[in-house]
Order: structure tokens, then sequence, then C-alpha cells
């Protein structure tokens, strides 16, 4: 297996990087760092946001071969690096985004500042869906998952109270490379983090939507458990009214999450 790469997309102002603290957010499957625009400008004024983006999936180069999700979380750190070497940061994922942030947590956990989870889990689906997801996708390309995907990423009656945006997530989903996204499927497919929960020193959030099918607000206690089972500091946090993507769904709620997370992380002197 050889380590993916994955490019970044500035969603704070343009600005000399290293003045205020650095966020880096993570998209799920499908999506692009679109998920975090509305978000990313709420935290713009006080933080530097840098959005990553999938193998294959927005700015982000197409996948030649399998990876992993630790490998993923690899990519994220050498993305760091490449833009402030050796910077500390704050990291937000949501479903792939948000796992890569656990293995963030586990393999790099000196590199955070803070940790939210969003609309993930420590294990998410199971090996046999997600393998079948990746052979139905590499032989029929990403538009066939998209009915199932509104289905799946969106609370009842966001569609049609955000058309242009729901557009253009599906739109990330349509345009994305069918073999990247086959191989994002397969490294979910042998993903799995329970046992390692504990390992996770930074303090952490775990944020679930009360609509979400794929990974129910369980999955977000499940991770706020292992965690702070192993001497860690987490909490979990439910949002009504929201499905799979919170921070298209509730961006000024992810912002406001995402400020007291920061500001506890700062003052609890783990940040420091």
């Amino acid at each position: 297996m050889a380590r993916p790469t994955v490019k970044a997309v500035l969603l704070s102002p343009q600005r000399p990087l290293g003045d205020k603290p650095l966020v880096v957010v993570g998209p799920s499957l499908g999506t692009s760092s679109v998920l975090w625009t509305q978000a990313g400008a709420l935290l713009g004024a006080d933080f530097d946001v840098v959005a990553w983006d999938l193998p294959g999936h927005g700015v982000s180069p197409a996948a030649t071969e399998t990876f992993d999700v630790a490998e993923l979380a690899d990519a994220v750190v050498d993305l760091v690096d490449s833009i402030a070497p050796g910077e500390r940061f704050h990291y937000a994922g949501v479903s792939l985004g948000g796992a890569t942030g656990l293995q963030l947590g586990i393999k790099h956990g000196e590199r955070l500042k803070s940790l939210s989870v969003q609309c993930s889990g420590a294990k998410i689906g199971t090996p046999e869906g997600w393998l079948e997801r990746a052979e139905t996708v590499r032989t029929q390309g990403t538009a066939v998952m998209i009915q199932g995907s509104a289905q799946r990423w969106f609370a009842a009656g966001f569609m049609d109270r955000e058309p242009e945006l729901s557009s253009r997530l599906l739109h990330s989903l349509r345009d994305a490379d069918r073999f990247s996204y086959a191989f994002c499927c397969e490294a979910l497919a042998g993903f799995d983090v329970r046992a390692e929960l504990g390992s996770i020193r930074v303090p952490t959030q775990a944020v679930a939507g009360s609509e979400d099918a794929v990974v129910p607000p369980s999955f977000a206690k499940e991770i706020a458990d292992g965690i702070t089972a192993g001497g860690g500091t987490a909490n979990a946090v439910t949002l009504e009214g929201v499905a799979h993507l919170a921070p298209a769904e509730a961006p000024a709620h992810v912002a406001e999450l995402l400020k007291s997370l920061i500001s506890w992380s700062e003052t609890s002197g783990a940040a420091k």
C-alpha cells in the first residue's frame, strides 16, 4: 500500500498562516471541501481553516492503489507539514474524515490540540457492505450512489430548504473518481479502532445527528466512552434535526461546538 496524497482548500480569508490557530477539517465519503464552506466561513475570523479532500474527490488527485484509514491520517499530517511544518492543529472531520481523525488521535496524538469526530464511529457499517459498495461503484460509477446518498446525507426537508448546497454536495459525489471512491470504501471495510480509543489523549468531542441512520448517536457515545475509559477527556453531543452531514446541515451549531472545544482545550492546558 502507498500513502495517498490529499490536497487542501483554504476556507478562511487569505492571510499569512501562523497568526491564528490552525483548524484542519475533513470530508465524508463522496463530498468535498464544500461540506465545510459555511462552517469554515463562520470560524474564519478566529482561525486558519484548511479543508482537505479525499483521494479522487474535490482537488485531491485520484488514488492508484489501496490505502487504509491510518494512511489517510498520515497523508493529513503530510499535508499540514507542507503548509505549516511541525505545527500542532485542531482537527474536525465527518464520517470517513472523522474516522481519519480517530486515527490521528491514536497515531499522531502529539500533533493534535483537539479532535472533533462528527457523524462517525470507531467502526462504521460492515466489511461486506463496504466491499459490495466498492464493487458497485467501480463497475457502475459514483452516479449510482446519488439517490441513496441524498436520503442518507440529509434530514427531511433539508434539500428543499438548501437546494443549492445540497446540489453542490451531490455534484461532489457525481464528480468523484470511481476508483478512488472504491478504495475509500475498502479502507472503511478494514476500519475498526474500538479497542484503541483508550489511547486517545487529546480533548475530543463526538458529534452525532439525531436523524443519522448511518452512524446514530450511540456511535458518538461509544467514542466518548472509549476515550474516557482510557483516561482521556471526551464528550458526546447530539444535534437535533441533523442527519449525516452536520457541518452542512447545522453550520452555526457546528462552528459554536468547535469554538467551545478549542477554547476548552486551550484553557485545559492540553493544547500548550
